[in-house]
């Protein structure tokens, strides 16, 4: 087998994955993204390690781990956007910079203490 057929299609899974993760805005395609990226590095494990004939298999060990690690990843982040989508109404990565609960944006930017009261000027 030659190890150039796999090695061009996990560089175009992996680009295709980046290309999600940069241009997306919603969070769970986001993860989907994430997710095509480790797979195109398990593919990668998975194609040099039998291209070296490794008798230890460890790419296709280190390919196990990586999926478990995805899963764990998948789990969590699912958790935190459905969190996130309950308590913002909306899963859109734009919308989502401020993440401080009870965070206002200062009213009245001329005035020296967030706590006091700023008064209007009277024009004569």
């Amino acid at each position: 087998m030659h190890l150039a057929y796999p090695a061009v299609l996990a560089a175009l899974l992996f680009c295709t994955g980046l290309y999600g993760v940069l241009a997306r805005r919603n969070a769970i395609l986001v993860l989907m993204s994430v997710e095509l990226m480790l797979n195109a590095v398990n593919l990668n494990l998975v194609a040099f390690d039998v291209w070296l004939r490794d008798t230890l298999h460890a790419g296709q060990a280190l390919t196990l781990f990586t999926i478990a690690i995805a899963a764990a990843e998948i789990g969590i982040g699912l958790a935190i956007v459905l969190m996130v989508y309950r308590n913002r109404g909306t899963s859109d990565v734009d919308r989502l910079r401020d993440t401080a609960e009870g965070h206002e944006p200062d009213r009245n930017p001329t005035a020296n203490d967030s706590n006091s009261t700023a008064r209007p000027e009277v024009a004569a």
